[in-house]
C-alpha cells in the first residue's frame, strides 16, 4: 500500500479495487465498491483497508476533537443546459 497518512494534506488519493479514498485535513472520503474476495486477492485487500482504517483510528484518538464539524455548503452552479 502507498504512503496515505490520514488528514495529513488535500491531495494523496489511495484507490483499493474500484474504492477510492481522497485524504482531506479534516476527513477522509471514501467512495465507490470494493469486493473482498474470499481468496488471497480479498485477504489483501482486506488488509489494505484495515490498515488504512487502522491508521485513521490512531490519528483521531491522538487528538482532542470537537463533537462535530461544520461541512462547507456545496456551492451550486447553473446548469448550463436549462
Amino acid at each position: 500500500m502507498m504512503q496515505f497518512e490520514p488528514f495529513k494534506d488535500e491531495a494523496t488519493t489511495l484507490t483499493l479495487d474500484q474504492m477510492t479514498v481522497e485524504n482531506r485535513l479534516d476527513r477522509i472520503e471514501i467512495y465507490g465498491s470494493l469486493q473482498i474476495t474470499r481468496d488471497q486477492a480479498g485477504l489483501r485487500l482486506a488488509r489494505e483497508l484495515k490498515a488504512l482504517l487502522d491508521a485513521a483510528v490512531a490519528t483521531l484518538e491522538q487528538e482532542e476533537l470537537p463533537a462535530q464539524i461544520a461541512s462547507k455548503p456545496v456551492d451550486k452552479v447553473a446548469n448550463p443546459f436549462d
